[in-house]
């Protein structure tokens, strides 16, 4: 789950822990080998490759899986799949927005498995632009917390690479430009020392809906069947929560 709210970030922190940490590593290796495809299997020419690469480092994927899908990707070793990028509109529980990346070799039974998680999860499928225009393309950086580390330190970072705002998510900072600039504020945030959980264009929502703790349950719930397909690479809602609510999350887990 991606999206512009600490819950969001909480959910990415775990993550790497749950148990679906081999589904998550098949999806990280698929981005690896798109990015090798459409720009090259050098990391150092291709900035969308170098970041899925260190996307999946940071998600402790080993070393042969990531080189392997780099070759796959390049044409240097054969197996590679022909993947499509679509993306699916819909609403969930509440009324709360939602749009579905694939990433797949199967269009058909995309379609089918987003419309059935839908379904059986409270929502709704809609058609094209149905929900997309309550989402901008923007680039978004994740820097955690470090000791001493200001959110003032990091505007000073990044704001001349072309960093529109930075905000506070508890336990780290997200830094927000124009798509066509996120890896120039990721540059700027490693030449500054900085050490950063991930850095990525994502579809971040401009209205966002405010919702109760069973709200944030069902939606959850929807996201988790969505994300549970193969070919579903990234799920965005517009839903928010406030920190009493996620407090209440973190006790239903205890």
């Amino acid at each position: 789950m991606s999206g512009h709210s600490k819950w969001a970030t909480t959910k990415h922190q775990k993550a790497a822990k749950d148990a679906k940490r081999g589904k998550l590593f098949a999806k990280l290796v698929k981005n690896i080998e798109v990015a090798a495809r459409t720009g090259g299997g050098d990391p150092v020419g291709n900035p969308t490759l170098y970041d899925a690469i260190q996307k999946a480092k940071k998600t402790s994927v080993p070393n042969e899986n990531i080189d392997r899908a780099v070759k796959r990707g390049s044409g240097q070793e054969a197996g590679g799949a022909q993947y499509d990028t679509i993306m699916y509109e819909g609403y969930g529980p509440g009324g709360v927005a939602v749009l579905v990346e694939c990433l797949t070799d199967n269009r058909n039974r995309a379609a089918a498995e987003v419309r059935l998680a839908f379904s059986r999860n409270g929502g709704s499928m809609a058609d094209p632009g149905s929900v997309s225009y309550l989402f901008s393309r923007r680039g978004v950086v994740v820097v955690p917390k470090a000791e001493d580390l200001t959110e003032d330190d990091v505007l000073v970072a990044v704001l001349d690479a072309g960093a529109e705002e930075v905000n506070d998510l508890g336990e780290s900072f997200e830094v927000l430009s124009a798509a066509s600039d996120f890896v120039a504020v990721r540059k700027a945030v490693q030449e500054a020392g900085l050490d950063y959980d991930s850095a990525e264009a994502s579809f971040v929502p401009s209205v966002e809906v405010e919702v109760d703790v069973e709200g944030v349950r069902k939606v959850l719930r929807l996201i988790d069947a969505l994300e549970d397909s193969d070919d579903v690479q990234n799920v965005f809602a517009n839903f928010d929560a406030s920190d009493e609510v996620m407090a209440a999350l973190d006790d239903d887990e205890d």
